[in-house]
């Protein structure tokens, strides 16, 4: 028989009329049926429910249209059955339906079902499609007045009831059952009800697999229960949200109507004249130049014009914003105290005399005059210092607000002088930001890492600082998206850099240099006791009952693991033994933990630097060094190679300017070897090795040219150097000795390594009187203008 789209296959029956043809002995059924899969919810007796399925069980249904009853059993799948079931994946009990009609479209069948009776699968006949079973019926009895499932039935009934108002749809339903069904039948009214709920398929299943009827009610009932509640919380969130629409609609409805009375009454504003009134209080309370005043009254005037929809608005509105946000003539009261000042920078900076001496002298000045304008100041030094925090310290002794960027990286002219407002998201520079968000035309702004400023096509952001860091200019600095000349000549400017060489001499040249060198031994410690370790410790969450750092400890930290300039790695290694005793104090380890000497090592591990025998010995002579980092120590070293031939051998990743050092030194060695009592054979046989360890450390400058030269008179005359004499400066062919820089962290490196005389230039003799006492304290220095001065002290006999 040929299925064909929309025929009807039973022409004799016009629609299905559940109940109407309940076949109640099983002798009526067939013992033999085909079966049919579905995937969602089990099928009850009682129900009339269209049915797609797929093409590929077009076999099935032909077989059972081509019997005399056209019934077939319909058993909902297992969870875990496969996309084509098998008889495994069959439930064994479902439901005996007849087919009414079978139609198809969009390559599916509609099929339409009447669910007659429950049957269980006795035994398989065929296991491939059509699928065949002898099948067991388990028919409804029917009973008399039993109280006990007449109690359940007319609860189930009242719980349909109160389900009528939440849901519309299960009035719908009811009204199908009752015309066709009795509802004082328990059985009917159970699968009536189960069929009603949304729950679960392996809930639905037990309720089709309990035959007897009161379990069959009293899990019904459990069903329909839930199902109530959970139409009573869609109701309530319902009626909650419909609550909320209608109170939004009626205060929007309010709205209108206020603003239609206020238009009435000629008091309401739009928001193009409420931001006009707004810029106009801003400005009211500000002290505007005349040239930005007038450029204020034609902005507005065009705002007023415009539509606020249109893209210009938005441009205009934001940048009368910016312009009617800045401070004009807000200027903060400087407070002249000098004590106040020091009690400030003392508070913050441990030692740092001299540097805190010129900070000082700089605010004396200020008080002198009456006012702090004008002035850049440059605090030069290595990582760690404390060239940021001084800045800061700076701000807080003068009352002032503060506002620090950094410039390292920046290659962008932009980012100094701002964007034209014709760009898209346009914005105005650094400096008027922080004019802006300090609200103040006289904050303190710092410029970190100014000798790190970058140049691209975008421009080169150096030159662009040139205009902002000069007092003759900065008075009428230019933003480019202002395009308003604002006063920056209040502002005190105080930049950072590690080095100067790549700063641009026209900016340098603009700068009152303050020099930080490297801190002492002493000093890391009293910075640590009284600074880094309270910082720490407070960050942890812990006190000084549950954790004590002795000073040997401490020192062992600064000499074994921090030898740099700064203190930033120093303040890293105790964060590392304040957050190992926090894990000791967390598995209830007994307080205080108490860190030795001996203890540094287990919280840290193994030593960065261990103190050795410096290197000593003939042709070893120790040089002093500068580096971004800090002062260093370095030893040079010299050693004949041969006398087959003379020459000279350099190694250690020499610089190009400290070869030509070393040449020298080998030259005025080899020329001036009688004069300096080495006598001139050494030099016209040797083959001499001039190393500068460490090999992996790239060195360059002249400042080790009398170390060279002195290293390569103790090779030719056989005499030690002594172990604690260190020196530098720069020699010439002549013998003449020049000066160096890096003094102060150079005599700082000294007294770091325990050295106790140091041989320098006559030149920077007024370098090294300028320094603390505390740094020069102890050391014995030499100052010399030609290097026989040199040889002289070096080897005095």
């Amino acid at each position: 028989m040929d299925i064909e789209h929309d025929r009807v296959l039973n022409p004799d029956e016009d629609a299905p009329k559940p109940g109407s043809g309940l076949v109640l002995a099983s002798e009526t059924l067939p013992p033999t049926i085909n079966l049919l899969p579905v995937e969602t919810r089990p099928f009850f007796p009682g129900q009339a429910i269209p049915l797609v399925i797929g093409e590929r069980w077009e076999p099935t249904i032909r077989a059972v249209m081509n019997t005399e009853q056209n019934i077939v059993g319909v058993l909902l799948l297992r969870d875990d059955a496969a996309s084509l079931p098998t008889p495994t994946d069959f439930h064994r009990m479902g439901t005996a339906c007849r087919i009414h009609r079978v139609q198809k479209a969009d390559n599916q069948l509609q099929v339409l079902i009447e669910g007659l009776q429950r049957f269980r699968i006795s035994e398989w006949i065929s296991r491939k499609q059509p699928y065949t079973a002898s099948v067991t019926y388990f028919p409804e009895t029917r009973y008399a007045d039993v109280q006990e499932i007449k109690g359940y039935a007319v609860a189930i009934i009242n719980t349909i009831k109160e389900l009528l108002p939440l849901n519309p749809l299960y009035g719908e339903e009811l009204q199908l059952f009752l015309q066709h069904f009795n509802p004082n039948e328990p059985s009917q009214l159970a699968d009536f009800a189960a069929a009603l709920t949304t729950a679960s398929r392996k809930e639905l299943q037990d309720v089709l697999e309990t035959v007897r009827i009161l379990p069959r009610l009293e899990k019904v009932l459990s069903l329909i229960n839930k199902e109530l509640e959970v139409a009573r919380s869609q109701m309530a969130i319902r009626k909650q949200v419909e609550e909320e629409i209608q109170g939004r609609q009626r205060e929007m409805f309010l709205r209108e109507q206020l603003k239609a009375i206020q238009k009435e009454l000629g008091i309401s504003k739009d928001d193009r004249t409420a931001e006009l009134d707004e810029f106009r209080a801003r400005i009211a309370e500000l002290e505007v130049p005349e040239h930005a005043q007038r450029r204020l009254d034609e902005e507005m005037k065009k705002l007023g014009m415009l539509e606020t929809g249109s893209p210009e608005y938005a441009v205009t509105r934001n940048y009368l914003d910016w312009l009617t946000s800045l401070p004009w003539g807000v200027h903060t009261e400087d407070q002249f105290d000098l004590a106040r000042a020091r009690k400030v920078l003392d508070r913050d900076h441990e030692s740092l005399d001299d540097v805190k001496q010129r900070i000082i002298e700089f605010l004396g000045v200020g008080i002198m005059r009456g006012e702090i304008t004008g002035s850049i100041l440059l605090l030069v030094g290595p990582p760690g210092v404390g060239k940021t925090s001084l800045g800061r310290s700076i701000a807080e002794a003068l009352g002032r607000r503060f506002y620090r960027f950094s410039v390292g990286g920046m290659r962008d002219e932009a980012e100094i002088k701002g964007h034209r407002r014709t760009y898209i998201g346009a914005m105005p520079g650094k400096f008027i930001q922080g004019i802006k968000e300090t609200g103040s035309a006289n904050p303190v702004i710092m410029l970190d890492e100014i000798d790190k400023v970058g140049a691209s096509y975008r421009g080169d952001p150096a030159s662009a600082l040139l205009e902002v860091l000069d007092p003759e200019q900065n008075d009428s600095f230019l933003d480019h998206y202002l395009d308003v000349r604002f006063d920056l000549s209040k502002v005190l400017f105080v930049c950072t850099a590690n080095q100067l060489d790549t700063i641009p001499g026209p900016l340098l040249d603009r700068m009152e240099m303050i020099r930080l060198s490297g801190y002492l031994t002493t000093e890391k410690l009293a910075i640590a006791r009284r600074h880094l370790l309270p910082r720490q410790m407070k960050r942890a969450g812990i006190n000084r009952s549950q954790l004590r750092v002795d000073r040997a400890a401490l020192r062992a930290i600064i000499e074994g693991y921090a030898r740099e300039a700064g203190v930033r790695k120093l303040e890293k290694k105790i964060g590392a033994i304040v957050r190992k005793a926090v894990i000791e104090l967390l598995d209830n380890a007994e307080t205080p933990i108490r860190v030795r000497k001996d203890d540094v090592v287990h919280y840290l591990g193994r030593p960065d630097f261990r103190a050795g025998k410096r290197l000593s010995g003939i042709g070893i002579v120790t040089g002093l060094a500068w580096t971004p980092l800090g002062g260093d120590t370095l030893a040079i070293e010299a050693t004949k190679i041969h006398e087959h031939s003379r020459g000279l051998k350099l190694t250690g990743q020499l610089g190009s300017v400290m070869k030509e050092s070393a040449e020298i030194a080998y030259s005025y060695a080899m020329a001036q070897a009688k004069k300096l009592g080495a006598g001139s054979e050494f030099f016209a046989k040797a083959f001499v090795h001039l190393h500068v360890p460490a090999g992996a450390t790239p060195k360059d400058g002249p400042s080790a040219g009398i170390t060279m030269t002195t290293a390569l008179l103790s090779l030719a005359l056989r005499r030690r150097v002594p172990v604690s004499l260190a020196m530098t400066g720069e020699i010439t062919l002549t013998g003449r000795v020049l000066p160096v820089g890096g003094i102060r962290e150079k005599v700082v490196a000294a007294r770091r390594a325990r050295v106790k005389t140091i041989i320098m230039p006559q030149a920077n003799e007024g370098d090294f009187e300028e320094l603390p006492d505390y740094v020069r304290r102890g050391i014995t220095a030499h100052f010399v203008s030609r290097y026989t001065e040199v040889a002289r002290i070096v080897f005095p006999d």
